[in-house]
């Protein structure tokens, strides 16, 4: 009871002393209260056989049937394939390379040149999927942008999109031009961050600018590298289905469909709502689970984590 006392005061005269930056707050658990987890309460219906006609209530519980049915399905091998491998490909080749653009930035001198760079780097992140997904589509036309060049070096023209070998490396190339720049500020902030007494220090030790790179700036920037790899393991399996649905197509399906656009498919094009709500909820299981692996082991290993 008194430990319930002294909280109590102590949020009291916080209150009143920082009343305006509650104030502020109210806002963002608003948005997450209504948005994000009174939809929750909907995920019941994974457990149920959901029919608009008897109402969210009595439609039918069906326990784990909806889970057995997605488990058993010939679909589920192919899709946990696609999820996983698109998933590792943007994490193995997106994941550094707004670091390796930040470290890039950091050591350029020349700030109007610096400027440009970043702004141009920036700018893919602000234009809408569907501009991407159109602009992608046209230059894997055989008449396309794409093929012009592959021509030009003695290669054959075809529709790129169209064959699934492609579609990985197409999907993984533009995600990363889109999310370079953008990635690569959170990047830079920390590295600006860095206390420029450590490379005063190295230079006098007779490190040139790679060496400091190596042994001050990637250390420096080793805590906000790891928190972001934990945050990026937590939704390792949710890709966005928006750009698969604009790029494949039946052709393409044995390499490019995924989780959350067979979801789409199944919810909304089937109207399998019971069905497509198990799916969402089992990916969303392993993101948990990914989640707290990777803090734990990030907690083990390198004494940082979200908690």
């Amino acid at each position: 009871m008194k430990a319930n006392g002294s909280f109590k005061k102590r949020f009291v005269k916080d209150w009143k002393r920082n009343w305006s930056l509650y104030l502020l707050a109210v806002p963002m658990i608003v948005f997450y209260a209504l948005f994000a987890y009174r939809p929750m309460y909907g995920a019941l219906i994974a457990f149920k056989e959901y029919k608009p006609g008897l109402g969210f209530m009595d439609s039918p519980w069906v326990g784990f049937a909806q889970f057995t049915r997605f488990f058993s399905s010939p679909f589920f091998g192919r899709l946990m394939k696609n999820t996983v491998l698109l998933s590792l490909y943007c994490l193995a080749f997106g994941f550094p390379a707004p670091i390796i653009l930040a470290l890039l930035l950091n050591e350029v001198k020349r700030l109007p040149f610096k400027k440009v760079v970043q702004t141009i780097s920036y700018l893919p992140h602000f234009i809408s999927i569907i501009v991407v997904a159109g602009m992608i589509t046209d230059f894997s036309m055989s008449t396309g942008l794409f093929n012009q060049i592959i021509a030009f070096f003695g290669g054959e023209k075809h529709p790129l999109l169209q064959d699934p070998s492609l579609y990985r490396t197409i999907y993984v190339a533009s995600d990363i031009w889109q999310q370079i720049g953008w990635g690569s500020i959170i990047y830079l902030s920390a590295i600006s961050g860095v206390d420029q007494q450590l490379y005063e220090a190295a230079e006098v030790d007779g490190a040139g600018r790679f060496r400091k790179l190596i042994h001050v700036t990637l250390p420096a920037i080793t805590p906000t590298i790891v928190i972001m790899l934990i945050l990026r393991m937590g939704s390792l399996l949710s890709i966005g289905y928006e750009k698969t649905i604009l790029l494949y197509n039946p052709s393409t399906y044995e390499t490019a469909d995924i989780i959350s656009s067979y979801v789409y498919r199944v919810g909304l094009l089937e109207q399998g709502w019971s069905y497509s709500t198990a799916i969402g909820l089992f990916n969303s299981v392993i993101n948990l689970i990914l989640l707290l692996v990777a803090n734990t082991i990030s907690r083990k290993l390198t004494e940082r984590s979200l908690w």
